[in-house]
């Protein structure tokens, strides 16, 4: 018999059978250009305002990042779990199965959508002003972060179909969908903030238009898709075997970006504490940070959707060597990223800014944090496996220790006796360097465990 979803014109990737790095590469890298792909356009944003606007515009929307993270990350991390459903059913062959869980994932995408768009415009001002946000900046960051946030329900149809996509192996056509959402995104840009001169509204509403965009294509592939995939409106639904699924893998998953973005939320807010500049500055230099974690989160996901389907196959070796593949590619293609960001960081700083005081934080982020982000693939690689195999709660925990409560006792403690951008922002290598050995280990011991 045919496996599920190996057949259709090339797009999905046999993940059970034959050699596994050239998968586990046509797989990740299309994945790691599509999000940095997203991250290159949202980054257009900062970019924009910075270049044709004011260093308070730009601070406005960088500044919103941690903000903006934290409740989406919760949501994000259920699609994870979506992923996870999904691919176990194709390694299983269950054909039905298959059908409702594509069904109950776009249904969660969609409660999801709407729980944050009304959480974004109730919680904007609170929590902007909670960040200590500066008072030069905190009028645009709100409008903002109102404006994203209109957008929710067509970023959640996009994760949650995204990850429909990749249990299958198919990271292309997501890819597809955010370049021509990514480059509406930037000609909007220049439209509203140059010619219209609409600044941080502009941007903002030009991210959301392309959203939308990005979305519709996700849903067209999916309404177009070969059975058991296919996505048909009237057959939407929550079944409830395959939404608890979801919750116990995915809600760990969230619940840790979700902590993760109260630790980033705290560091955000000792930044603020600093001025516009060092937030200007450090909006700048984060753009790369997120371009560089993208092929981390690409290698990760790689983990979680191989050794989903090969766990539910129930071929354990298999599983053996994706971990060892995607840690090894995830190192090495990282470690280039962040030696490029190393070695040419003023020039691509100043595609952001050309103020010299935030061309100062923004070169202290980069040789501080994102010189160094290569290591998260140690804790994210591993917790990945784990997640493929069922353990999601688990590499959460570790990560909640090592990464957000260090990083929160760090801020209250550290940063107060210095009271330095740099010593601020060397928290991140020592955090990645603890939760990377203890996420490394616990993977070992369950691996022992299991694969007997």
């Amino acid at each position: 018999m045919a496996h599920l979803g190996l057949h259709n014109h090339g797009k999905s990737i046999d993940m059970l059978h034959g050699p596994l790095l050239g998968k586990i590469l046509l797989f990740a890298l299309p994945l790691a250009a599509s999000m940095m792909l997203q991250q290159l356009f949202n980054s257009a944003d900062v970019a924009v305002v910075g270049r044709f606007d004011s260093p308070q515009a730009m601070a406005a929307v960088g500044s919103n990042g941690a903000a903006i993270n934290l409740m989406v990350n919760l949501f994000v991390g259920l699609s994870i779990g979506a992923n996870v459903v999904v691919a176990r059913c194709i390694g299983r062959n269950e054909t039905g199965k298959i059908h409702d869980a594509v069904h109950t994932s776009i249904m969660l995408a969609l409660i999801s959508g709407v729980i944050l768009l009304i959480w974004g415009l109730a919680a904007a001002k609170p929590l902007l002003t909670l960040m200590n946000t500066p008072d030069d900046i905190i009028d645009l960051a709100v409008v903002y972060f109102r404006i994203y946030f209109l957008g929710m329900p067509f970023i959640m149809l996009y994760n949650f179909g995204s990850a429909i996509l990749r249990s299958k192996g198919d990271s292309k056509r997501p890819l597809w969908s955010l370049g021509l959402g990514g480059v509406i995104n930037i000609l909007l840009n220049l439209i509203f903030v140059v010619g219209l001169k609409l600044s941080v509204v502009g941007v903002a509403l030009a991210t959301v238009i392309s959203n939308v965009v990005s979305s519709f294509m996700i849903m067209y592939y999916l309404m177009t898709e070969e059975e058991p995939f296919r996505f048909r409106i009237r057959d939407l639904m929550m079944r409830r075997e395959h939404f608890t699924q979801i919750l116990r893998i995915g809600l760990p998953a969230g619940l840790q970006g979700m902590l993760f973005s109260v630790s980033n939320v705290t560091i955000q807010t000792a930044i603020n504490s600093l001025g516009s500049y060092a937030s200007a500055g450090s909006a700048a230099a984060i753009n790369f940070d997120f371009l560089t974690y993208y092929v981390v989160a690409a290698f990760t996901q790689a983990a979680v959707t191989f050794t989903s389907q090969n766990f539910g196959a129930g071929d354990y070796g298999r599983c053996k060597r994706v971990f060892s593949l995607t840690m090894s590619a995830g190192v090495i293609l990282t470690g280039i990223v962040c030696l490029v960001c190393a070695v040419w960081k003023t020039e691509l700083l100043s595609l952001y800014t050309v103020n010299p005081e935030v061309l100062r934080y923004a070169e202290i982020r980069m040789i501080h944090a994102v010189a160094f982000l290569w290591m998260t693939n140690i804790y994210e690689v591993s917790g990945g496996c784990l997640r493929g195999m069922g353990y999601s709660m688990l590499p959460s925990v570790l990560v909640l220790l090592g990464c957000c409560v260090l990083r929160i006792i760090w801020v209250y403690t550290v940063f107060t006796w210095e009271n330095d951008f740099a010593t601020l922002i060397d928290v991140y290598p020592v955090s990645w360097a603890i939760t990377g050995v203890a996420t490394m280990i616990a993977y070992w011991h369950v691996r022992r465990k299991l694969f007997v």
